[in-house]
């Protein structure tokens, strides 16, 4: 008897690596890996967790799974372990709530009668009024414009906006980072519970992945991604999802997942402005006049607004004093800008656009770096009275004539592209 079953098992371990020649390998460790393999009465019975596991295997890779089947003379038979045949259940069923239990749990219903009451926390200026209200359109049901992805550089604020989606959603939301999501799939699959992880991020009405550039150049785990948003805009459910850039220029991203992402509503959260920063620093207890200096003085980004304004309270509660301007100047003497120079316009720039300084200024000519390269000089042109050989040398030591060339490409664009010529406006007044 024990022969007998060394034998099954051996013969187990053969069919495995036939389909596992047949299929890519992220295809077969996300589906047919975890199936529980078994031979009975001389068909190779594969038996999956779930029906919705049972019923992708079977549209998808059945064809291929019965071929090698043949080649060993068994027939086959996909279906839900233990639903239709006496099969012992996948090894240890609490793995199977793992992600639910460990990891993450249920995410409350949260009712309000007001969906902008969540989102008073979000500060909005003008430039932030459309993606503010995609969001409350998300929060307040299904929507025709799923996935809606939304991007912007760190610190402008798109965790939060992703926070007041959750808080105003009356649905199960299910909210990851980008790394987070890297790391659930990868124990999921080490674990054997890739399919209770497939069915907690199914199983909502609205799925956030906050920094979805976590996932670049991670092949496995991006084609579950990809799947999971195919499946659940099928179903009609909301997908929001959020980068440092926009699709197109995201790395580590094939054409396809690019195209995926940007086929719902794409959509940009501009920086902190003097407004925002002015705002969140009077939450903080410093008088009107005090955060209007300050805000005209701090960089545009919320992480470092949000330390600011924490440093004021915190010294204001332990000092019992008020701040004036002569104790911020003192306090925040290593946070204030004194005056902006062009390595910082281009460094700003930068991240503002998704490129590296590096790839600025090595010798990459790939469409997004060349036009970023282009829009930086022409920036730097408006914003600053450099000569062209001068704006070469920030952008990697380009020649004069490189320098000409490239902003005469960028007025040319303009006059068509009025997104692009805003942009440009709008880098520029940053700049100055």
């Amino acid at each position: 008897m024990q022969a007998v079953a060394i034998k099954e098992m051996a013969s187990l371990d053969v069919i495995k690596g036939a389909i596992a020649a047949r299929m890519d390998t992220a295809t077969f460790v996300s589906w047919i890996a975890p199936l529980d393999f078994q031979i009975v009465d001389s068909v190779l019975v594969l038996g999956a967790q779930n029906q919705f596991a049972a019923d992708v295997v079977n549209a998808g890779h059945a064809q291929t799974l019965r071929a090698v089947a043949a080649e060993y003379g068994l027939e086959l038979n996909i279906c839900v372990a233990n639903a239709q045949r006496k099969v012992a259940p996948i090894k240890s069923s609490a793995i199977a709530n793992d992600n639910n239990t460990q990891s993450y749990s249920p995410a409350p219903v949260v009712k309000n009668e007001s969906v902008g009451a969540a989102f008073d926390s979000f500060v909005v200026c003008e430039e932030n009024i459309f993606v503010v209200e995609a969001c409350k359109k998300i929060a307040m049901g299904a929507v025709a414009f799923a996935p809606l992805f939304v991007h912007g550089a760190a610190g402008c604020g798109k965790t939060l906006l992703m926070e007041c989606v959750r808080g105003a959603s009356n649905g199960r939301v299910v909210m990851m980072t980008g790394g987070q999501f890297v790391a659930e799939f990868a124990r999921s699959v080490k674990d054997h519970a890739v399919f209770a992880f497939k069915d907690y991020c199914r199983n909502c009405d609205t799925f956030i992945l906050d920094d979805v550039q976590a996932l670049g150049g991670k092949k496995a785990t991006m084609t579950e991604f990809l799947q999971l948003v195919m499946d659940l805009r099928a179903a009609g459910k909301n997908v929001v999802l959020t980068a440092n850039t926009m699709p197109s220029n995201l790395t580590g991203f094939d054409r396809h997942a690019q195209s995926l992402m940007a086929s719902g509503l794409v959509v940009d959260v501009a920086n902190p402005n003097n407004h925002v920063k002015s705002v969140l620093l009077r939450r903080s207890g410093v008088s009107a006049e005090v955060a209007e200096e300050l805000a005209g003085r701090i960089a545009n980004d919320g992480h470092l607004i949000s330390g600011v304004a924490k440093k004021i309270q915190a010294y204001s509660e332990l000092m019992g004093t008020t701040v004036d301007m002569n104790v911020a100047s003192r306090l925040l003497a290593d946070t204030l800008e004194k005056s902006k120079t062009p390595m910082s316009m281009v460094r700003a720039m930068c991240e503002k656009l998704g490129v590296s300084y590096e790839a600025i200024c090595g010798n990459g000519r790939s469409r997004n770096l060349t036009m970023a390269r282009q829009m930086m000089m022409a920036v730097l042109k408006g914003a600053t009275s450099l000569s062209l050989s001068e704006i070469g040398n920030y952008v990697g030591g380009r020649d004069h004539a490189t320098v000409l060339y490239s902003i005469k490409q960028i007025e040319k664009q303009k006059q068509t592209d009025l997104v692009l010529s805003a942009q440009i406006a709008q880098m520029i007044n940053e700049c100055k």
